[in-house]
């Protein structure tokens, strides 16, 4: 029995010894040995899906035709703060992302691999001190990245020059947000390029409010619930703008009468029940016709169950694959910008709502590179359906 016993330490030992020679020299470098340090799903730089990352404001030579840009902002709500962290949440939950392995069955395209220079812009940084001053920051960061030349040769989007006042064509650009009050300063930047924009609006709020009790300044008049109004106001936005998701109580009717005053229709939450989603996407897509379109997404507009890291939140909303499938099916409009808001880590479980933002970002990307909406492949048949 000893001896067995000694034969088969012996061995053992043999086995790993062999074992541990097999990684050879362990002098040698990592790069002549593995090659290129790659990030895992779960290490490297915090950037949106890990995509090359840049100080943009600061570095003012670099170049893109889409960027991706975090505004953490959120002393504009009226409830639950935390949305500052929004810009963080999102990157986070785009980790398991990466622009090698970006191609979906639903748009039926990597975005990555369309020739556009899309990066990871980092974030404005703003006062969480002056309202005021955090709105002109990030009214001049966005400003200061439009007026910048794409670096594609060949034009990426030929409408946005003939839709743009000066006649050529500017990068684009994908906000993290932040609460909804940061759309006002893009309005503003977008405006000065493209003339009035239309805004499809996905939310479970009107956002169209004149102002929220005890409001005396003219400041404290500018909130995430009351930038439409003061855009309007501006003449920021055209008279054919649209809500989607919108399921939040109301003073009255008056509001609704107010909100059209704004420039808005609008489709519930409901309606998706009653009308299904095409509709719901040729609605949108009448209403907004062929005029440069900003689109804003909140992610409240996604029910409260499946979203909760977000500072309103409403219940009875939308699943994120309605949401999902609703913006492929609005690709092909003339897409100026787009946004995702609201995202407040704080109130969030195991990142469902970060995950789900980053998806939505993922979409928001296609949808920009996209002429038209994905066709299904009806040449792949599933048998398994």
């Amino acid at each position: 029995m000893k001896a067995a016993a000694s034969i088969f330490l012996l061995f053992a030992y043999s086995v790993l010894g062999n074992d541990q020679h097999h990684f050879g020299d362990s002098q040698e470098t990592w790069l002549s040995k593995y090659g290129k340090q790659v990030d895992q799903p779960f290490s490297g730089p915090l950037a949106f899906s890990h995509l090359a990352y840049a100080r943009c404001l600061e570095d003012e030579s670099v170049g893109f035709d889409i960027a991706v840009l975090g505004i953490p902002f959120d002393t504009g709500t009226s409830y639950r703060p935390g949305a500052r962290f929004g810009p963080f949440g999102i990157r986070s939950g785009s980790r398991r992302q990466r622009d090698i392995r970006a191609y979906t069955l639903a748009w039926g395209n990597n975005p990555y691999e369309r020739g556009f220079r899309i990066i990871d812009c980092g974030d404005v940084p703003v006062s969480p001190f002056d309202n005021a001053l955090a709105i002109n920051q990030i009214e001049v960061a966005y400003s200061s990245l439009l007026a910048r030349s794409i670096v594609s040769e060949a034009p990426v989007w030929k409408e946005g020059a003939l839709l743009a006042k000066d006649g050529r064509e500017h990068p684009r650009i994908v906000s993290m947000g932040g609460d909804h009050t940061i759309v006002l300063p893009i309005l503003r930047t977008l405006y000065k390029i493209y003339g009035p924009v239309s805004v499809i609006h996905f939310d479970a709020h009107l956002d169209t409010w004149t102002g929220h009790p005890g409001a005396a300044t003219e400041q404290s008049l500018i909130t995430h619930g009351t930038f439409f109004y003061k855009a309007s106001q501006e003449g920021l936005i055209s008279n054919n703008s649209i809500h989607a998701g919108i399921r939040c109580k109301l003073m009255g009717l008056s509001d609704i009468e107010n909100d059209e005053s704004v420039g808005f229709h609008l489709i519930t939450s409901d309606d998706i029940d009653d009308h299904g989603v095409p509709a719901i996407i040729r609605r949108i897509r009448e209403r907004v016709g062929n005029n440069p379109v900003y689109l804003s997404l909140d992610i409240d507009v996604i029910d409260a169950g499946l979203a909760p890291g977000t500072g309103t939140p409403e219940a009875g909303g939308w699943t994120s694959r309605e949401v999902k499938r609703i913006i492929r099916g609005l690709a092909g409009l003339n897409f100026i910008g787009a946004d995702v808001v609201e995202v407040a880590p704080a109130y969030d479980h195991a990142e469902v709502t970060g995950t789900t933002a980053a998806d939505i970002m993922h979409d928001l990307l296609s949808l920009i590179v996209s002429q038209a909406p994905p066709t299904k492949p009806n040449e792949q048949p599933r048998y398994e359906l």
